[in-house]
């Protein structure tokens, strides 16, 4: 039975990280640390969820809003513990078909970058060059697309291709 009050919250948590995230990405340090105290709210909350309920799977919270645990969780970016926890809660949760696996490897790669490590499938990207995407360094990059399709993810040219700023 899922639990609607939950949901509920993880999607009202993730509106506002959404309604805030354009300042994140501008040069307005009133807006980027608006949007930092958000994200780090959130991860606090994530935690005691976690703390409660283990990883708010589909079963629990249903699709969308365990889309959006993810996302508070991909977020987390100042809270590395936080990140690493809910790496090892996923990836029992989609052993047990009851996630994401794509979310899960984009969730890996950001952890890796946030800790100074290549990722491993080519989903964070560390800025674009002639309108072109550059992922962050990525351990032998000639399989990556292999392990992208493994993860249920595209390959990373159609990715990119699809997700080319305008």
């Amino acid at each position: 039975m899922v639990n609607e009050a939950l949901a509920q919250e993880l999607i009202a948590m993730t509106n506002e990280d959404r309604a805030l995230q354009p300042g994140a990405l501008s040069d307005d340090f009133t807006a980027q640390l608006a949007h930092r105290r958000v994200t780090v709210r959130n991860g606090d909350r994530l935690a005691e969820i976690l703390d409660e309920h283990g990883w708010p799977t589909r079963d629990l919270v249903g699709e969308e809003a365990a889309r959006r645990a993810w996302l508070i969780a991909q977020h987390a970016d100042r809270q590395l513990h936080l990140q690493r926890r809910a790496l090892t809660l996923m990836t029992e949760a989609v052993r047990a078909g009851n996630a994401d696996a794509a979310q899960l490897a984009m969730l890996h790669d950001r952890l890796l970058v946030n800790e100074g490590h290549p990722q491993i499938y080519g989903t964070q990207i560390a800025g674009v060059t002639d309108g072109a995407p550059i992922p962050w360094p990525c351990e032998d990059p000639a399989q990556m697309d292999e392990r992208r399709a493994a993860a249920g993810l595209d390959p990373f040219t159609v990715h990119t291709t699809r997700h080319a700023p305008a």
